[in-house]
């Protein structure tokens, strides 16, 4: 019984291990969250996806982080829509790192017809689509609710000007394990969540919740617990502008009971499946 008893508090332990602890398993899927939609996701296989690289102007990006050098090796960048709190780092990221930005389609035709990255690192694909990058890794761009207009300052007159950013997207990403992490963009409710909570079977989703711009916290809880129904649920997108007053501990309430597990990290931290 002792012995039951020790392997049960090490089991424990194990599975509540500091990140840094738990690191060394290159079988473990990473999620760093680095603050509003960004994530570095590192895949059981050792591939890094860094998704809506908004870092630099960020201020809810750790200190250690606004040098887009500690990011490390990045060898695939999405990007769920055009506005630069999700786009703003894309391309020095993509030319830094000869890492491809992957995103809506008339994104990827703006940046090629402007001139922002060549035309290797701006590849086009769009819903319907999956593409698989890296063997057993699988990216499926799908709806998201939302606008994804691309401004851009013109270098030769220094006026912002307005470009085609085509429709919003989110993700679902499958890894080498079968691992499945939504991460949902910029969006508000829509009926289909639950056609993809059935369809697709997330295992864990990342939510926005700031509400004024997307989704608040009541309506992130009923998309979670009434169609999405994943067993993790990740909240981001708040707490940058005064306007995007929503809060986790708002999320958590409004999800009652149920059957979720919810981290609701601080960005810089780092979750492993």
């Amino acid at each position: 019984m002792k012995s039951l008893v020790r392997w049960l508090a090490f089991t424990v332990a194990l599975a509540f291990a500091a990140p840094a602890a738990l690191a060394q398993d290159a079988k473990k899927v990473q999620m760093l969250w680095l603050g509003q939609a960004c994530w570095k996701v590192t895949t059981p296989g050792g591939h890094v996806i860094v998704i809506d690289p908004w870092l630099l102007k960020n201020p809810k990006t750790p200190a250690k982080y606004k040098n887009l050098d500690a990011l490390g090796k990045v060898d695939l960048i999405l990007v769920s829509h055009a506005h630069m709190d999700h786009f703003g780092d894309a391309p020095a990221l993509a030319i830094k790192n000869h890492a491809p930005i992957w995103g809506p389609a008339g994104l990827q035709q703006s940046m090629l017809t402007l001139g922002i990255v060549p035309p290797e690192l701006a590849p086009r694909f769009n819903k319907g689509g999956t593409i698989e990058p890296f063997p057993g890794v699988k990216i499926t761009p799908v709806h998201a609710d939302h606008s994804s207009e691309f401004t851009w300052v013109n270098p030769a007159t220094g006026k912002p000007e307005v470009h085609d950013g085509s429709e919003p997207m989110g993700f679902m990403i499958t890894m080498e394990n079968g691992f499945r992490i939504y991460h949902m963009g910029d969006t508000a409710l829509f009926g289909d969540m639950k056609f993809y909570g059935e369809y697709y079977k997330p295992d864990i989703v990342l939510i926005p919740i700031g509400g004024h711009f997307v989704m608040d916290p009541k309506d992130a809880a009923f998309a979670i617990r009434e169609w999405l129904k994943p067993k993790y649920v990740v909240p981001m997108h708040y707490g940058t502008n005064p306007l995007m007053t929503g809060t986790p501990e708002q999320f958590i309430k409004a999800l009652g009971d149920a059957p979720v597990k919810v981290f609701p990290i601080s960005p810089g931290e780092t979750l492993e499946f």
